[in-house]
């Protein structure tokens, strides 16, 4: 049975640091955050390092596409190059929302796989919906989109997140009912980490493709990553970005170095990359979010 140490702070603030990355956290102040929540773990075997807040429920912005993307993935017999028709619908819906959005074309034939990175690099709303809409099932758009978050909440009981909900395939709450905990979504993100497919979804900076039109054409799309670690902080790998008027900035965030990589939640942060880069830093023993200068968007690029 492996033993943990674990250090009770002030503030709500819990520490727990396992005995392999020790050393490293040894030689570490204790890292003081923005944010108002943040975990941090030994992707290897789950291990906190850092938590603060770890059980408050907060909202989670477009951190929920970590679930959107996961549940496509793990659906069984999922085929990454099944070809999925946009609809006006998921246009209309992005629109109405003021959403961030892949700006997918009424009628252009994607595949899975693309919608899986015009999901999480651009934070697609248009592509979440599409994806709902495609992996639920019933005879109505609503009827399916409501199947698919059901199995984002069948999957939050199956990795034991009992402090969180989701009521949205893509973080707009439409009941206040899509919620989480730094903790809870420390567990999501490890889970959807162990995805080599999701790893290489999210570990791109820039994404170019080339879809089918209703027309039979082709459409080049270009999607930018709108998570700035990524390019930022050395052994930088992923996840997802989350910005809403109630869930504040959000991140869920991954790092390697060598054999080690550790993944992290940051809820509700005024400085999340610096929150993130102080948390990695605490895990590998580093300093680097001290010269740490942030990736640029191109102009244009979707912010989130």
């Amino acid at each position: 049975m492996r033993r943990t140490a674990a250090v009770a702070l002030t503030g709500g603030l819990l520490l727990t640091v396992s005995p392999l990355a020790a050393p490293a956290q040894a030689a570490q102040p204790i890292p003081s955050i923005s944010a108002k929540g943040g975990f941090l773990v030994d992707q290897a075997d789950g291990a906190a390092v850092y938590g603060k807040a770890n059980t408050l429920r907060r909202q989670m912005a477009s951190t929920t596409k970590v679930a959107t993307a996961i549940v496509v993935l793990t659906t069984p017999g999922v085929d990454l190059n099944r070809k999925v028709t946009i609809k006006q619908e998921y246009r209309d819906y992005v629109v109405r929302e003021g959403a961030s959005t892949a700006d997918l074309r009424t009628g252009d034939k994607l595949t899975v796989r693309q919608l899986l990175s015009a999901l999480m690099l651009p934070s697609g709303c248009d592509a979440a919906y599409a994806l709902a809409d495609t992996f639920g099932t019933g005879s109505t758009t609503s009827a399916r989109v409501a199947s698919f978050i059901g199995k984002m909440n069948a999957k939050a009981k199956q990795l034991s997140m009992v402090n969180s909900s989701f009521d949205s395939f893509d973080g707009i709450s439409q009941a206040g009912k899509n919620f989480t905990t730094p903790q809870d979504l420390a567990k999501l993100a490890r889970h959807a980490f162990s995805s080599p497919i999701l790893r290489e979804v999210v570990g791109a900076t820039t994404y170019k493709t080339s879809a089918t039109t209703s027309t039979g054409g082709t459409r080049t799309y270009t999607w930018y990553n709108t998570n700035k670690l990524l390019g930022s902080y050395p052994g930088a790998v992923g996840i997802k970005t989350g910005t809403g008027t109630a869930a504040g900035p959000c991140l869920v965030f991954a790092a390697t170095r060598g054999t080690k990589t550790y993944t992290g939640v940051i809820l509700n942060g005024t400085d999340r990359y610096n929150d993130a880069a102080k948390l990695l830093d605490f895990g590998f023993g580093s300093s680097s979010a001290k010269s740490m200068k942030l990736r640029s968007l191109p102009s244009g690029a979707q912010r989130d």
